[in-house]
Parts: structure tokens; C-alpha cells; sequence
């Protein structure tokens, strides 16, 4: 498969001259009628789809069936192409055999160095699902695929083409989750930090030494990862649909977002294919032409920094929406400290680049050695992974319906070109001495002057310093001074008198930038330049300024804040005003608790996972990452007032164990919570120990009852630390089972059986002298729902009559949405005849919104709970759901058994 393909490399030499003769205009949608079916284009065909600004053309570079399934290129630095190729990505509506070790690297060579690619080998081979390749120094190149967050360094020793060895370069452990939702980028930063997306840490190649990790805000980012001039990263995230976050400042320092950072219609996408094959349903389609409204599908971003394109795209960034078949260009501007994005063809309702072809799926884009930008275009029917077509999915009919689930194995890369500028020969960076390379560090390309840097620094060639030296003094071109002295820092040569004398330069982006050398130098603990960068609080220019605070922040200088308070209070800078307040938030979200230092490590673990994994649907603050603009919708549920996160612990175990699905009330959301068993018992209970006691809104002490409380605790744990130990327990109640939870197949699994038909219950509410008025109502189900309407006071109560006696051991009170309207405290008595009363539950604080209690197993027919305490912040007390639980000893072995009954009947799981 792999040999030189004569034929098709004369077939590319003719296409590679085609040009996109048809425009469309911006107004047109092609209409289909229901169940068509998108023919499977030619290249020379699909070319004639697109639509660009005059003067602009694609080229083909490459596709099928040299390629197939390309999500991924990068260039090493003798111009060669290495492509990703996805090959068992989604072959079937149900992605049977995903994982199976079939896709590949492959790389691609244009013997004559006319831009045409005819000379095709297998770089590696037998991957599972390879996400992501840098290519390093000759025949080497770092490599990471799905399930994992190692790295591997794969090796060419004769630089023929193909690996001969492997070894692994970076252990970072097992990865779960939706493959959509696993780190990819993974690029060489001008910082010369290696940074990802998801992975909230950033990894340092060292000689002779593993590679060094060192921690950084939660980047937020899903597919693709770019860096502007100045080294700054662009993370996108195609689950929360945002084109662009985070980007105000280095992620290192903080994710920052500005509510000035974009127009109400930045995210509004503009489209030629009408299909809404798109997985947030109808919310997500013009209702007119059935074309995408909103950006969904956003990946695989970057900053245009080539010189072989007009100049009006220089510093522009682009990014792909392939479920719009679109590639969006915005322009950047930074103005007073905020960095701002616009669509430039926004006011004519279009984009950069369009094409009427449904299979057209830009992925990634990427600047080359040549000058140009090349597009990796998947060139398939289903760009969604399994997750989102699973067979309740709003989006599976339409998948079924126009067939779209046929075409696969194909894939295109292509260039974008300008007329009458010519693509650029490749420079052979290999073959160059050292000091060749410090000459490439001021080249009009901006690729060729991060791979230059990169080689220099990899090659360690002390030789070449005072010709760093001499360049980033010079009053030459900022970006090769900006990259003589981020080399000198590479090779650990950017010495003090140099980086002082650059924190007074004439440019704001060199004292901005010599800030972070400083930075990198005092992180050993050298203060020489504290003064001075402490003094740049009040540099003139807000970027200065900003960096200045983020850097003596970062080295954890005490007196940082108290400075920086003042300044930021009274700037007049709106940058500095708002980036600044967010500085100053505290970071650590434990201050405020008391832990041991077991509990800590567990938190902190749980935390690195959640910020890392869980954040991509759940959010940051656990409110779940909203869809669109308006927040209406969100990816997942939040874990905010979870009843799921409050309740038991085994019942947030048995989720990541073995997944959730089905609707939460009367909401769907697009994001399925997938199984994730495959990790530690420790990975486990660190997470869930995090989310209980950091996001969920309540502080639930484990007593080993389900949660329930017996009685109030003077100092009780700060939050719920669930143990590896009670994982392991947890884990052994349903070892076999196979198929996602639902909520109310958990709710049966976990909970003590309850008593049912309260619909037939009597409810009455009253105080110590008399029955008092009160709201009370009952839902289609039967279920209470109760407001006091008055605020709580001592001695009000609520009363449950049963329609016979029954044994009961506790009861559980939902608030709803009244977060603050539980009980502040009371106590539990029952009854056998409404007169003679027993109290099991001695006076208790409510534990939040859910509220549980748990007592001695006791023969009642009323059950009653009165207010112990008045409120005097007004709230009124509330019951959205009450339910009674039965000896829950003897109903947890029943309901077990009859979830043993169920599942034999339909043969899915089994109980251990």
C-alpha cells in the first residue's frame, strides 16, 4: 500500500494545478430533498466546492488512498509531512473496533521539492488511535494516542522514512474518557515549554534527564493548539462551543476571559450546507436552510505566521468548524490590555473559506516551511465520535438517513495559496550548522524560526551565544531578537546583565517578554531582578504591567498583592482592571478547609484529574459547560446540588465505574457520563473525594450509613474523602456489569429501598398549639412538593400520615431549587396513632438541599419532622420530594436481588 504510486503522483501533478473556478455566492444554500444522499467527490470535484476572497485558491496536496482518515500534519525541519491518520475512527454508525492498533503516522517527502509529495512511507505503524506528532530532530519525532497521556519517542536512525526503534520519552498514565475529549497539540512553545490541551501541566525537554512537568491553569482546550509571535497559546473547545478561551493571558498564569474579547455574533457560523447532522439538535440549525448557527464542531486551530500569503493575514488566526464545513478567520487586536477577535466577513454573513460539500471537514490547519497554510480535511460522513450517534441520539436518524455513515477511508490535505505568490522551497534546517540556524531566527516565517529555535536547543551548541547575544540586542526585527534570547534561555545562557538590560527596552513586547526570562532565570531563586519587575507594575504599557504581576505571582513573591491591590483598584486600564482581579483570586481551593495531609493529597489528585478530564463537560465550577451564549443548555449536568454527588458515595462511584445515560428529569444533554472503570480504586476516590467536597455545595460526612446523619457533629470532617478501600467494596457490587447506569436503576441499586405509593399519603402541617396553612401541592407522580410560605420558626412541623404501619429507618428531604429553604435544624418522631410520640431523630442541623436522616429501625404510621430552630435570614421551608426509606439492612440485600432478577431476564449484567 505504502510503495510509490506512479499513476497517483501524476494525478497529483495535474490536480495540484486546478483552481476553485466556481464561487458561490454568500447568500446561496444549495437545497437537498429529505434522505439525500451526498455523492463522494474527487479532489479535482470537491475543489470546485469551495468558496474564498478573491485571489485565493486551494491546492491539493494529498489524499486518498495515500491518506486516509488524516486528523493531524506536521512538518520536521527538512520540510517533510508527517499525517496522523485516524484509520479506525468511526468506520460504522456504531464505531465497532475503534480501538483496534490499525492507524498510523505516515510520512510524506516531495523528492524534487516542488511542493508535490511522491515519495510515501509508514512512520509508525499499529497504533491505537494516535492523536498528535512532533517531529524533533532528524528521523525523531514525540508521539501521543488515545487512552494515554505518555509520550513516546519514536526514532529513524537511518532517516529513511521509518521508525526503527521506540521507547517511552514521558510517562503520564492511563487517560479516560470520550476519545473526543482526550489531550491533543502537544506543541513546542517559543517559551520552549512542550504544552497539550485538557492536560493542566506543561512538560520541559531536558538533555540527558526526563522530561520536567511543571503545573498551569486549566487550559480548557479540546482538538488543536496554537502560538502566536509572542508565544501566547489559542485553546478552543468544540464541547463547550467556544471558538476561542482563555486567550487574555499565557496559560501558564491564569484562564482569563473578557467579556470585551468578542461581539454578541462572533459564534454565529455561516455555512453551504444545509443537513443538521449536528448533535445539539434543533437548537442548532437555522430552521430556514437547516445550516449551522453556532460554532459546534470548532477545531484544530492557528495563527497564520507564514510569509507566502498576503500580509492582511499575518497574525490572523484560523480555525476549522467541521460541521459547518467552514474555516473561520479572525483578526486579534490587543488594545488596552485585552486581546479582541473579529470575523472580518461577519457583516456579510460568510466566512474565509466554504464549501458545498456535506463531506468536507476541515480538522486542522497548520502553517508549513513553505509559507503557506495546509488544511486537513477528514473527508467523511460522521465526524461525531459513537458518544453523540448512539441510538437515542437526536443525531443517529440523520446520520441513517442520508447515509453519511458510508464514507469513510477517505481524506484530503490541501494548501491554501494567493495568486501570484509562489510557495517557498524547504530550507533544510537538518543539514544546517549552528550558527546557519541563528540566521533562520529572523526569517519572514514564523514556522521556520520556531524550528530553528527548537534544533538550537536541542543540540545544546553553547557555540553559538554571542551571536544570541549580539541579535536580541540589536535594534533589528523584534521576532528573531525575541528568539535569540528565548535560545540563550534554552540553553540556560540568558544571563542577568542581558535580561536587565531587555527589561528596559524601548518595545513593550520585548520587556514583556524578557519578564518571563527574568521569570525563568529567579524560579532558582536568584532576586536580582525582583526590583525591577516589581517596579514594571507601573510600566506604561498594560501587557507590561500585567506580566509583571503574573510573574511575581507565579514566583510566589509574599508582597505581590498588597502592590499590585492599589494599582489595579485605581488604573485607568480596563486590561489591567479586569485581569488583574482575576489575579488576585486565591487559587487554592482548600484554604478554607481542614484536611490532614492524606486528605490533601487525595484532593489534590482529584483535582488534577477533574481539571484535566472532567472539566470538559462538567465546567470548571462543576455548573456544567454551557452551550452557546445564552447558558441555557449546558454539556452535562451540573455538579452543583447534584443529587447524584450528594447522596450516598456509592452512587457517584458507581457512575464513573460504570457510566450514566438517559435524561436527568426533563432535561437531555448531549454530553454521556462513559464508564471509566479501567482506573485505580486511589483514581477514583480522589475524584469523587474532590467533587464532594469542593463542587457540589455540601459538606456530607461519611459515616458509613449511606451518608445519612444520626446525630450533629461539633467538628465534623470538612466534606466527604471517599477511600480507595470503600472503591475497592463498591466496585465489587456490580464487577460485571456492562451496560451505564440509569438514574433510576441507581437510584434502586444504591439507595435502601423506599416506600412507594405516596400518593397516598397524608400530609398535614402544623406548630405546638395548632395546624397551621401552608402551600402543598402534589406532581403527576405523587410527590410532595411543600412551602411553609412563612420563614422557618421553632416548633413548626410537617407530618406524614402512611396508609398502614410500615418499618422505616430514614427518610431523605429534597429543597429543590430553593437552596437555602432545608430545615437549619430539627428532629424526627413517629407515631403508631398520631397521639403517643417517639423521637429517633434527637435535634440536627439539615445537611443542605438534600437533607438526610438516618435512625433505628422503627414500626410507624406518622412520621413527623418539626423545626428546632427559627432562621433569621428569612428563608421559608421547603419539600420538593420526600422520601421514606425502609430497614434499609434488610431492603439493600432485597433490592440487590432484584436487580439480580432483572438482569438475568435481559442477560446485560450480573451481581457479584
Amino acid at each position: 500500500m505504502w510503495n510509490r504510486r506512479i499513476a497517483y503522483s501524476a494525478f497529483l501533478l495535474l490536480t495540484l494545478a486546478l483552481r476553485a473556478e466556481t464561487q458561490v455566492s454568500a447568500s446561496h444554500v444549495p437545497e437537498h430533498p429529505p434522505g439525500w444522499v451526498p455523492p463522494v467527490l474527487s479532489p479535482e470535484d470537491e475543489l470546485k466546492t469551495f468558496q474564498l476572497p478573491p485571489g485565493y485558491h486551494m491546492e491539493l496536496v494529498m489524499s486518498e488512498p495515500t491518506i486516509k482518515e488524516p486528523v493531524w500534519a506536521s512538518f520536521d525541519g527538512n520540510g517533510r509531512m508527517y499525517v496522523v491518520e485516524m484509520r479506525s475512527y468511526m468506520q460504522d454508525v456504531d464505531g465497532n473496533n475503534e480501538f483496534s492498533p490499525i492507524s498510523c503516522i505516515s510520512r510524506h517527502e516531495s523528492s524534487k521539492e516542488d511542493g508535490v509529495y511522491d515519495k510515501h512511507t509508514v512512520f509508525a505503524y499499529h497504533l491505537i488511535l494516535p492523536r498528535t506528532v512532533l517531529p524533533l530532530d532528524k528521523g525523531s519525532a514525540l508521539v501521543g494516542v488515545t487512552n494515554t497521556n505518555d509520550l513516546t519517542l519514536y526514532k529513524d536512525s537511518k532517516d529513511q522514512g521509518v521508525s526503527d526503534s521506540s521507547e517511552l520519552y514521558y510517562r503520564g498514565g492511563p487517560y479516560t474518557g470520550n476519545l473526543e475529549h482526550q489531550p491533543s497539540g502537544l506543541i513546542w512553545s517559543l517559551d520552549n515549554w512542550i504544552y497539550t490541551t485538557y492536560n493542566s501541566y506543561r512538560l520541559r525537554w531536558r538533555p540527558s534527564a526526563t522530561m520536567l512537568r511543571e503545573p498551569t491553569a486549566n487550559n480548557g482546550g479540546q482538538w488543536g493548539l496554537t502560538q502566536d509571535d509572542l508565544g501566547k497559546l489559542w485553546f478552543s473547545t468544540a464541547g463547550g462551543e467556544k471558538i476561542f478561551l482563555h486567550f487574555q493571558t499565557h496559560i501558564l498564569y491564569a484562564a482569563v476571559n473578557s467579556p470585551e474579547q468578542w461581539d454578541d455574533d462572533f459564534q454565529t457560523v455561516w455555512p453551504l450546507v444545509g443537513l443538521a447532522d449536528v448533535q445539539g439538535g434543533t437548537m442548532r440549525f437555522r430552521k430556514e436552510d437547516k445550516t449551522l448557527n453556532h460554532v459546534t464542531a470548532i477545531a484544530g486551530q492557528e495563527v497564520y505566521r507564514g510569509d507566502r500569503l498576503p500580509s492582511e493575514l499575518r497574525g490572523n488566526i484560523f480555525i476549522g468548524e467541521p460541521v459547518g464545513r467552514l474555516v473561520r478567520r479572525a483578526t486579534i487586536e490587543v488594545k488596552d490590555g485585552i486581546t479582541t477577535l473579529a470575523n472580518p466577513y461577519q457583516n456579510e454573513h460568510s466566512e474565509f473559506l466554504r464549501s458545498t460539500d456535506p463531506y468536507f471537514r476541515p480538522v486542522q490547519i497548520t502553517n508549513a516551511p513553505d509559507g503557506c497554510l495546509y488544511i486537513v480535511d477528514m473527508y467523511r460522513g460522521i465526524i461525531q465520535e459513537g458518544n453523540w450517534v448512539r441510538k437515542d441520539s437526536y443525531l443517529r436518524p440523520v446520520v441513517l438517513s442520508h447515509s453519511l455513515d458510508k464514507n469513510v477511508s477517505h481524506g484530503r490535505i490541501w494548501r491554501l495559496v494567493y495568486d501570484g505568490m509562489k510557495p517557498a522551497k524547504p530550507l533544510h534546517l537538518f543539514d544546517m550548522s549552528p550558527a546557519e540556524l541563528v540566521n533562520q531566527l529572523s526569517h519572514p516565517n514564523g514556522w521556520i524560526r520556531d524550528n530553528a529555535q527548537k534544533l538550537l536547543v536541542l543540540r545544546q551548541d553553547k557555540s553559538v551565544v554571542p551571536r544570541l547575544r549580539s541579535l536580541a540586542l540589536s535594534s533589528g526585527d523584534l521576532y528573531g531578537r525575541l528568539h535569540a534570547i528565548w535560545t540563550l534561555e534554552g540553553l540556560h545562557m540568558a544571563d542577568v546583565s542581558l535580561v536587565q538590560s531587555l527589561l528596559a527596552d524601548a518595545d513593550p513586547k520585548m520587556r514583556a517578554s524578557a519578564i518571563r526570562v527574568a521569570e525563568s532565570i529567579s524560579q532558582a531563586g536568584d532576586l536580582t531582578f525582583k526590583p525591577r519587575i516589581l517596579e514594571l507594575f507601573r510600566d506604561s504599557d498594560p501587557t507590561v504591567a500585567l506580566q509583571a504581576m503574573m510573574s511575581a505571582r507565579q514566583l510566589k513573591w509574599s508582597e505581590w498583592s498588597n502592590l499590585a491591590k492599589p494599582i489595579i483598584a485605581s488604573s485607568k486600564s480596563l486590561g489591567i482592571k479586569e485581569i488583574g482581579t482575576e489575579l488576585l483570586k486565591p487559587a487554592n481551593r482548600f484554604e478554607a478547609k481542614r484536611f490532614n495531609t492524606a486528605q490533601v493529597e487525595t484532593l489534590k489528585q482529584g483535582q488534577a484529574i477533574y481539571d484535566s478530564l472532567c472539566f470538559a463537560c462538567h465546567g470548571a465550577d462543576g455548573k456544567g459547560v454551557a452551550l452557546g451564549d445564552t447558558g441555557e443548555m449546558t454539556l452535562a449536568p451540573s455538579l452543583v446540588n447534584s443529587r447524584i454527588a450528594m447522596g450516598p458515595p456509592e452512587q457517584m462511584v458507581q457512575v464513573l465505574l460504570h457510566g450514566l445515560t438517559g435524561p436527568n428529569g426533563n432535561k437531555t444533554y448531549p454530553g454521556q457520563m462513559i464508564a471509566m472503570a479501567e482506573n485505580s480504586d486511589e483514581w477514583i476516590a480522589s475524584v469523587v473525594s474532590f467533587v464532594r467536597t469542593s463542587l457540589i455545595g455540601n459538606s456530607i460526612p461519611n459515616d458509613g450509613s449511606f451518608g445519612f446523619h444520626t446525630a450533629p457533629k461539633k467538628n465534623p470532617p470538612p466534606g466527604d474523602i471517599v477511600t480507595a478501600e470503600e472503591v475497592k467494596k463498591w466496585r465489587s457490587h456490580y464487577v460485571s456489569r456492562k451496560e451505564p447506569w440509569t438514574r433510576e436503576e441507581l437510584t434502586d441499586a444504591v439507595l435502601p429501598s423506599q416506600l412507594k405509593n405516596s400518593e397516598s399519603w397524608k400530609v398535614s402541617i402544623g406548630n405546638e398549639k395548632e395546624t397551621v396553612k401552608g402551600s402543598l401541592s402534589f406532581d403527576s407522580r405523587g410527590n410532595i412538593a411543600f412551602n411553609s410560605k412563612v420563614p422557618q420558626v421553632s416548633g413548626y412541623w410537617f407530618q406524614v400520615e402512611l396508609p398502614e404501619t410500615s418499618l422505616v429507618s430514614g427518610l431523605r428531604l429534597d429543597a429543590g431549587e430553593g437552596v437555602g429553604s432545608f430545615p437549619r435544624a430539627y428532629r424526627i418522631d413517629v407515631s403508631l396513632d398520631g397521639k403517643k410520640w417517639k423521637e429517633v431523630v434527637s435535634a440536627t442541623k439539615g445537611n443542605g438541599v438534600l437533607t438526610w436522616a438516618h435512625f433505628k429501625p422503627s414500626n410507624t404510621k406518622y412520621l413527623r419532622v418539626t423545626l428546632t430552630e427559627a432562621r433569621s435570614d428569612g428563608w421559608t421551608w421547603t419539600i420538593a420530594h420526600m422520601d421514606i426509606f425502609k430497614n434499609y439492612t434488610d431492603a439493600a440485600s432485597a433490592s440487590l436481588s432484584k436487580i439480580n432478577s432483572s438482569a438475568s431476564k435481559s442477560d446485560k449484567f450480573t451481581q457479584n
